[in-house]
């Protein structure tokens, strides 16, 4: 049984994966702060969890590992750009050093899954392929580039590493976002029947869904190493590149309840096209579309599984975190808020002075 480390195993794709790699007869050793609960993770065996900052990992945390998935990072432009700082700790320089690690420690595979976004904005008619020009726009896409350069040099006949640039991932999971594209317009429109657009809708982005990443990252765990060592592969397909108004037509399409679409502002000229063929010449493709994420998560809105609350918006999530410690840190006294040991209570008694 190859044991895999994956970093940030309790996020978003992370508690989808981590299932997988489990039924894939795995073992997995999960790494994360859990920000958002252990609970989200499934109790079986062959699962070990540890919370720990991928900031402080130890030459202990890569014993008896094959393989690992280095998830772990800020997610998402906003957060990115309020958590500067932290973005380049940790989806950077974090990341090459947790490569580092592995390969000194003996791993025999990393897969760094990346992101499309370090494209940025293509001219028109462009297809971006592993060798296009990149141009990356924010702190989290010029991270995920640094990182990118970190650990590919690292690539020898000992150690393989795997760079997998991802499209912007929808579809329900565990740690459930709304806060990305598909994910966040079915919500809007299920709840309220109306799905504003910003004008005009040609502009294009590459999606993938949330199963289909995580098993591109399984597919590499065993993928032959001269075809992918010290490679770049997006993760998609032709057909989940989309228009954003085509995108907000299969929503409106999809619910079983009359949307409308309202358009709004002046036109977004921001718009890049992905190519995958270089993964998809491996065998590996993409099983699913937008609709498949559209009714999986309408199914768990219709149920009552499913709301948008701060913790499915990354962002809000981060800040309550931040604001919450900064209050308990203010009422804290002697470890606890109401209940503090009872050791403390009786040496402040009076006859315990005499």
């Amino acid at each position: 049984m190859q044991r895999v480390m994956v970093t940030g195993a309790g996020g978003y794709i992370g508690t989808t994966l981590v299932p997988m790699l489990l039924e894939q007869g795995y073992a997995v050793r999960a790494v994360d702060r859990f920000f958002f609960g252990r609970e989200l993770l499934p109790s079986e065996p062959g699962l070990e969890l540890i919370q720990e900052d991928v900031r402080r990992l130890t030459a202990a945390h890569f014993d008896g590992v094959d393989a690992v998935i280095d998830l772990a990072a800020i997610s998402n432009d906003p957060s990115g750009e309020l958590f500067q700082d932290v973005t380049w700790a940790v989806n950077h320089r974090a990341r090459v050093r947790c490569a580092e690690m592995a390969k000194q420690a003996g791993v025999k595979r990393y897969v760094l899954p990346s992101s499309c976004s370090i494209y940025g904005f293509q001219p028109d008619g462009v297809i971006a392929n592993e060798e296009s020009a990149t141009n990356p726009l924010t702190t989290y896409a010029k991270a995920n580039e640094q990182a990118e350069h970190g650990v590919l040099p690292l690539a020898d006949d000992k150690f393989t590493v795997v760079v997998l640039r991802q499209a912007t991932v929808y579809g329900y999971s565990p740690r459930m976002r709304l806060d990305l594209a598909v994910n966040g317009m079915t919500f809007g429109a299920w709840k309220t029947g109306k799905l504003p657009l910003m004008r005009d809708g040609s502009q294009w982005r590459p999606m993938v869904h949330v199963r289909d990443t995580a098993s591109a990252q399984i597919f590499m765990l065993t993928a032959p190493a001269d075809k992918v060592n010290g490679r770049v592969f997006n993760v998609g397909s032709e057909v989940n590149n989309y228009q954003i108004g085509q995108l907000a037509q299969i929503v409106v399409d999809t619910l079983p309840q009359e949307v409308t679409i309202e358009w709004y502002g002046d036109a977004d000229t921001r718009s890049y096209r992905v190519s995958f063929d270089r993964i998809e010449q491996l065998g590996w493709r993409a099983q699913r579309v937008a609709e498949d994420g559209v009714r999986e998560i309408a199914a768990k809105l219709e149920a009552g599984e499913l709301d948008r609350t701060s913790e499915t918006i990354t962002l809000d999530w981060y800040k309550n975190l931040v604001k919450w410690h900064t209050i308990i840190r203010q009422v804290e006294l002697y470890g606890g808020i109401f209940d503090i040991p009872l050791a403390e209570f009786e040496k402040s008694r009076p006859e315990a002075a005499e």
